[in-house]
């Protein structure tokens, strides 16, 4: 890993904060609302899919969903869960805004990449109030790209010249790792990784002072 970096990538959920019980009941609303789901959707359900692309959600939380109500249920469900994320919103991860603020003072470039639908980015913006912090960002709702691509996107737009990717999942590893871009491990997100296959990593925002 470089010794020196000019910007930080970050993904959103699991990272920045967890929005999982405000998602959890956006979708219990949904099903609520509809007559053709027969299953109900916890908490740890919903954790477990957090950081997959949104379309890879709706088929893992509903997987009896008949096929011809897909498009219907999914678009309820987006609805439903942006309303969520802007209020009541998620939890942001303690120090969040002043390890921004720390970031930014020294210089850091920072942006956000996330599997998140369209709308869901600004959706945080707007409950956390932190959307000055940030330079610019990409999500999959907005072209249906993979992760890995749209890294290489906000690089490739902003002219990055050594960024690092902050994020909690195997995916986002594997993200990074296709878009060759170094990456941080987020231990207190929702995924496992162990030492050999993430060995930077923070237990708290606040390490990636101690790192930067």
């Amino acid at each position: 890993m470089p010794t020196h970096f000019d910007s930080i990538i970050f993904d959103l959920d699991g990272t920045l904060w967890d929005a999982s019980a405000a998602i959890t009941l956006a979708f219990q609303t949904a099903r609520n609302s509809v007559g053709y789901i027969d299953n109900d959707v916890t908490l740890a359900q919903v954790q477990a899919v957090t950081g997959q692309p949104y379309e890879v959600v709706y088929e893992r939380l509903f997987p009896n969903l008949p096929a011809d109500k897909f498009e219907e249920f999914r678009a309820l469900c987006a609805r439903h869960e942006l309303q969520a994320a802007q209020q009541p919103g998620g939890t942001l991860y303690s120090g969040l805004e002043a390890v921004l603020g720390y970031l930014r003072g020294r210089g850091y470039r920072l942006f956000i990449v996330s599997n998140c639908q369209l709308g869901y980015v600004e959706a945080f913006f707007e409950n956390s109030r932190l959307a000055s912090y940030f330079e610019g960002h990409q999500c999959f709702g907005t072209k249906k790209l993979p992760k890995s691509e749209n890294i290489r996107q906000v690089v490739a737009q902003f002219g990055l010249q050594a960024p690092v990717y902050v994020g909690d999942t195997p995916g986002d590893l594997a993200a990074s790792q296709a878009a060759g871009v170094p990456f941080i491990f987020a231990t207190y997100g929702f995924g496992q990784l162990t030492a050999a296959e993430a060995p930077v990593r923070i237990d708290q925002l606040s390490d990636l002072q101690a790192i930067l």
